[in-house]
């Protein structure tokens, strides 16, 4: 297991910091919009801020909020996540969470969380502490929607990730059963739920709808043979219905490090031939993209109409 030890942007003028000469140079920069502020009395250079993600962002802020609280404070909830690499859905919130055995409140941009933390549950991080992959998880479906919860699990037990899964479903399942009050059915139900086989937070978020719709429930990462010989690795898989699902992301098509070295339009077609070639050895398959998530309705209609049978009626949205 691997995580982030090194922040996103590297180079951060701290006004604290700064000489007078510096902080000339900093103001001027920040009139002429070259500098934006990413913490209290931080910046960084506009362009290197503007081509973070959502993820990697907040995980400045917690380098940023590292910087200045007292050393061996734990860092929690979603901090650990965007530093541990967890990816979310939603958006990242403004406060940095960090976890404390006394009942201290909030403050600022820090979001106090009191709960008890065993030796187990943490791990160091330069003068610091993070949550561990599992703790973090349950402690995020403590606080999180259903869907929340299982992809913060999901992306935690990913097998496919670059440097291996951040934790294994043993120390997941354990970590929620040791997650007691209210949230523990919550948690437990995330946990129970979770699978290491969801390649991305939207198809997270497809497995939670697929199955809130009524559809069966499909097969994960089932292996198709082109004709060209390679391998295809469906999203979903219906076996008894001879039906394939897949989530349509647009990564694959405007993310310079997915493409691997092809234009947009070539990695379009390289699709397209995937999709038929898959299509011709099935009898139905299903794409979908991010706003069919947004509104139920839209995908229960496509699975629907391509003959997947639901359990359950055509939701009202």
């Amino acid at each position: 297991m691997t995580w982030m030890t090194r922040p996103p942007v590297e180079t951060v003028v701290r006004r604290r910091e700064a000489d007078e000469a510096t902080t000339r140079l900093l103001d001027r920069a920040r009139r002429a919009g070259a500098a934006t502020q990413i913490a209290r009395g931080s910046y960084a250079a506009s362009g290197e801020w503007a081509r973070l993600n959502p993820l990697d962002a907040h995980a400045q802020r917690v380098w940023e909020a590292a910087a200045r609280l007292r050393p061996g404070t734990v860092f929690s909830h979603h901090a650990a996540a965007a530093v541990l690499g967890i990816d979310l859905i939603g958006s990242w919130p403004q406060a940095i969470d960090v976890t404390t055995a006394t009942s201290a409140g909030s403050s600022g941009v820090i979001r106090r969380h009191h709960r008890p933390l065993d030796a187990d549950e943490v791990m160091p991080w330069g003068d610091h502490l993070l949550t561990t992959p599992a703790r973090t998880v349950v402690d995020l479906a403590s606080i999180l929607p259903f869907v929340g919860g299982v992809v913060a699990a999901d992306q935690a037990l990913w097998q496919r990730r670059a440097s291996g899964a951040l934790c294994s479903r043993y120390e997941l399942e354990a970590a929620a059963s040791r997650y007691g009050g209210r949230a523990h059915a919550r948690v437990a139900a995330v946990s129970a739920f979770a699978t290491d086989l969801s390649d991305s937070v939207r198809e997270s978020e497809s497995r939670v709808l697929i199955e809130r719709l009524g559809f069966p429930a499909p097969t994960l990462q089932q292996r198709f043979i082109l004709p060209d010989g390679r391998d295809a690795f469906a999203d979903f898989w219906w076996p008894d219905h001879d039906h394939i699902g897949e989530f349509d992301g647009t990564g694959k098509y405007l993310d310079p490090g997915m493409r691997r070295g092809r234009t947009p339009e070539q990695a379009l077609i390289a699709e397209k031939d995937r999709g038929d070639a898959l299509r011709r050895q099935v009898r139905a398959l299903s794409r979908w993209r991010t706003p069919h998530l947004r509104s139920p309705r839209l995908l229960y209609d496509i699975l629907r109409s391509d003959g997947l049978p639901s359990a359950r009626p055509r939701p009202g949205r």
